[in-house]
């Protein structure tokens, strides 16, 4: 991916309204009143949520899942901030830095999409704006979807002291965002333009579908969940591509190194947890591990094995599980069993990342809690380090900080202090 010179004069730091103004670079209204200049912020907001390293949203949101989750473990405890979310509960403080750069970098993400938005009147060719709607819909929703996994609350709109809302309005909104932007993008397919102008690697129409799909079974929406993933091509892949300058934030921080964090162990961290641990013949654990790593291997592979490595935005497997899961929430389990077993017996060559279980089917009892269970134990495995673990424990019901046999040290995050001393309307922190 090309490197994106990001524009300083329209970024807003958290939700508050800051605007600092840089003479060398152009100013807001420049930029929104042409194609090309909407064109430059949807590949900043890519290259903000993806690339940067220690900033990116991608590598704090894989941080704050595995850390909190025994997924990862921290391999040196200089790495000051990381090891306090490993360690949790009080340790986490309101000035954490990866709290605040998953909080930060989401707001600002959201925020620049709601500016293109807004503008997108100023691309003259309808082609160019309905891929400019998709692309900054996508971007927006993966903002606010991210936040409503870590924070009980979070601004939607950028001012001074904006209110907060519950984490179910900003699921409810991605998925609104995304609904429009896909009915656009059916009825109007992008212009060469735009596609000759954007970073290449994210499929528009497969990715509106299973954004709505995630983050309405987030929601509880399982209708709508079930519905959206099943309108997914599972043989297509939609990727965050990457290159030596914006290089891929968790092999470039984490797993291309023995420095920060690596997985917990081989069985990811669940044998602790009985009946989450995985099959030694899944054939999913060689692709996410190195079983017997060098004392200078991370142990972590999956999708972060070089700094060109791209990173899906979502996976097969997700999808099918979706929808696992939905029809096991509606105690429709033949239905539930027949889209879990589709990722049990997945082998890598049926998978267009090579991502495969090849286990048999299930064969446990057929309760609404026992194949909840299983759905669980593979979403942990197929999903691996993609930061998913932390929000899944909450939505399992899986025993939570301070009591036994715990699986997480937080239920959510606090909120920065750089937000609490800009807004007013910032709520009190969680205890835990």
């Amino acid at each position: 991916m090309k490197r994106i010179l990001y524009l300083a004069a329209l970024l807003a730091l958290g939700a508050c309204n800051k605007e600092f103004q840089n003479p060398s670079t152009a100013s807001q209204t420049q930029v929104v009143t042409s194609s090309d200049g909407l064109l430059t912020l949807c590949n900043g907001l890519q290259y903000r949520y993806t690339t940067n390293g220690l900033l990116s949203v991608l590598y704090n949101a894989t941080a704050l899942g595995g850390l909190s989750t025994r997924e990862l473990a921290i391999l040196n405890v200089g790495n000051i901030e990381e090891y306090n979310v490993s360690l949790g509960a009080g340790n986490v403080s309101n000035s954490n830095g990866v709290v605040r750069n998953v909080w930060t970098q989401c707001q600002l993400v959201r925020a620049n999409a709601d500016l293109v938005l807004a503008n997108v009147g100023n691309a003259p060719e309808v082609g160019t704006r309905s891929g400019i709607v998709a692309y900054a819909s996508i971007f927006r929703a993966l903002a606010l979807g991210t936040l409503a996994e870590f924070f009980e609350q979070a601004p939607l709109v950028t001012g001074d002291n904006a209110p907060f809302v519950p984490r179910a309005q900003l699921l409810a909104e991605a998925v609104t965002q995304l609904e429009t932007a896909a009915t656009q993008l059916a009825a109007t397919p992008v212009s060469a333009d735009f596609t000759s102008k954007v970073v290449p690697g994210l499929d528009l129409a497969n990715t509106l579908q299973a954004l709505i799909a995630r983050y309405s079974l987030e929601a509880g929406n399982y209708d709508k969940a079930i519905a959206a993933a099943a309108k997914v091509d599972l043989t297509k892949k939609s990727v965050f591509n990457f290159d030596d300058n914006t290089r891929n934030p968790i092999f470039e921080v984490a797993f291309g190194n023995r420095n920060v964090f690596e997985p917990t162990d081989y069985s990811l961290g669940l044998t602790g947890t009985g009946a989450l641990a995985p099959s030694a013949a899944d054939q999913r654990l060689p692709f996410l591990m190195r079983a017997n790593p060098t004392p200078t291997q991370n142990r972590g592979l999956a999708f972060y094995t070089a700094n060109n490595a791209p990173i899906p935005v979502y996976l097969p497997g997700e999808m099918l599980l979706i929808q696992a899961e939905a029809y096991a929430r509606k105690n429709d389990l033949p239905n539930a069993i027949i889209f879990l077993n589709r990722v049990l017996t997945k082998t890598p060559a049926q998978d267009s990342y090579g991502l495969g279980a090849a286990l048999p089917p299930y064969a446990g009892a057929t309760t609404q809690a026992a194949v909840l269970l299983e759905i669980l134990r593979n979403r942990d495995i197929e999903l691996a380090f993609q930061g998913f673990r932390l929000p899944d424990s909450r939505r399992f019901g899986r025993p939570g900080p301070g009591t036994t046999g715990a699986e997480r040290n937080r239920t959510f995050y606090p909120y920065p202090r750089t937000e609490r001393e800009n807004n007013s309307s910032t709520p009190a922190d969680p205890a835990i």
